[in-house]
This record gives C-alpha cells, sequence and structure tokens, in this order.
C-alpha cells in the first residue's frame, strides 16, 4: 500500500461541498474537447478497473460525436474490490464488471462498435507498470491521445497505470492526459501534492453530467452495501460539471 492509500484508508472524504467552493478550480484553464482529441487522432483510455473510465473522463466519452473511433484497454477485471466477501466472490465480480461497464458505455451513448476493448486481466490491486508497459506497446501507436488515471492517485493499479501510460506515450510519441479519481477523496483545494500548473478543465453541460450519473450507477456492484466502494461523497465531487486532466 503507497504512502496515498494510507492516507485514503485513514481519512474521512473531502466534501464535495470544498470543492465546490474552490476558486482555484474555478481559476484553472479551460481545455476543450477538440484540444484533447483534435480530428483525426485516436482516443485511447487505459482504465485499471471496470469503472475508471467512466469516473475519470465519462463526460468526455459521453461527447463524443456519433461513429468516433476508439481503444479501451481494461487493465484489471476489477476482482478485488471486496476482498473477503461471500456475496462478491473474485469470480462473480469479473463476470458481473465486465457487464456493468458495458452497461455504463451504453449509457454514455459510446457505440462501442467503433472501439477496441482489450481486456488484459492482470491482477487486481497487483498492477506492475513494468509488466503493463510490454501489453501497452502493442497497442498504443504514434499521435494517439491517451489518457490513464494520474500516477500519484493513491490507489496502486491507479499509480502503476499512469506510470506505464506515461512511459509508452514518451517512446512512441502519443500525446498523454492523466486524470484523478482517489485524489479527489483525500487531497484538499490547492494540495501541494498535486501538480495544479499542469492541471486543465474540461467543462461539462448537464446532459453529459447526467450521461455519467447513469452510467456510474450501472456500476452497481462498486455501490452495494452500507460501505460501498464508491462512496456519496467521492460520487458528488466526481459529478461535478467538469473533469480535470494533467498535461
Amino acid at each position: 500500500m503507497s504512502q496515498t492509500q494510507n492516507l485514503i484508508a485513514g481519512s474521512r472524504c473531502t466534501p464535495a461541498s470544498v470543492w465546490r467552493g474552490s476558486a482555484q478550480l474555478e481559476r484553472l484553464p479551460r481545455i476543450s474537447r477538440e484540444q484533447l482529441l483534435p480530428p483525426g487522432r485516436r482516443l485511447v483510455v487505459v482504465a485499471p478497473h471496470p469503472d475508471d473510465e467512466v469516473l475519470a473522463c465519462g463526460g468526455l466519452l459521453a461527447g463524443l460525436p456519433v461513429g468516433a473511433e476508439g481503444l479501451l484497454v481494461s487493465v484489471t477485471d476489477g476482482e478485488g474490490s471486496h476482498p473477503g466477501s461471500p456475496r462478491w466472490t473474485p469470480e462473480r465480480l469479473r463476470r458481473t464488471r465486465e457487464e456493468e461497464s458495458r452497461s455504463a458505455l451504453a449509457r454514455l451513448g459510446l457505440d462501442l462498435a467503433g472501439w477496441e476493448w482489450p481486456r488484459l486481466r492482470l491482477p487486481d490491486s497487483g498492477v506492475s507498470a513494468a509488466q503493463l508497459v510490454d501489453r501497452l506497446r502493442e497497442l498504443i501507436r504514434p499521435g494517439d491521445r491517451l489518457v490513464s488515471t494520474w500516477r500519484h492517485d493513491g490507489h496502486r493499479d491507479h499509480e502503476q497505470a499512469g506510470l506505464a501510460c506515461a512511459q509508452v506515450a514518451a517512446e512512441c510519441g502519443a500525446r498523454h492526459f492523466e486524470t484523478p479519481v482517489w485524489a479527489w477523496h483525500w487531497a484538499l483545494p490547492g494540495d501541494p501534492r498535486i501538480p495544479w500548473a499542469r492541471a486543465r478543465r474540461l467543462d461539462l453541460d448537464d446532459d453529459l453530467v447526467e450521461r455519467k450519473r447513469a452510467a456510474i450507477q450501472a456500476h452497481a456492484s462498486q455501490l452495494d452495501g452500507p460501505k460501498p466502494v464508491l462512496g456519496a461523497g467521492l460520487l458528488e465531487t466526481l459529478l461535478q460539471p467538469f473533469e480535470v486532466y494533467l498535461l
């Protein structure tokens, strides 16, 4: 467990109201969908777990034009989200979370007919950047726009995915953007651990936010029980009318 994962385990979620009241977030330079994904470029999303594509960049995905093509890489099957649970066994989670992802992407309005969707099946909570780099080299092309979780996000798999994507993008000439997910839980506005100078804000209209909300609700396994993996406070923050991308 990383230092930031220890912070997550031992801390309460930063309230969404704190982020909503942040003048710093309001002042972030804006970035457009066309700047993130210029015409003719392929979007590649590397998701450590089957929901991170929605949590990290669901608004971007929901706003893609009809017929857009891309690549979604599912690094793990998310089988480790409920350790020791008799209800959510690893075998059940492997099946269920793939079905949830398909439903979530449909709710975003993403036409998977134009997308490749390799599932790498690396071990949940045991992703290695070195191992992932070898797999990604076979998939990433020069000029791709590559979106991953942030390399210091606070979950081992998120961090290893960010590191691997940064290395592969540098090697092949892809453009890499990182997105915080768990950082919204443990950080505060102005937190010096977050590279705010690299941060850009993609504003989302009401329709995109609602589609992202519906997509998150498709991940029922992560919302189940008295202590869900995705708590209400974190979801409220992730459903604000913007997404943050680190250039």
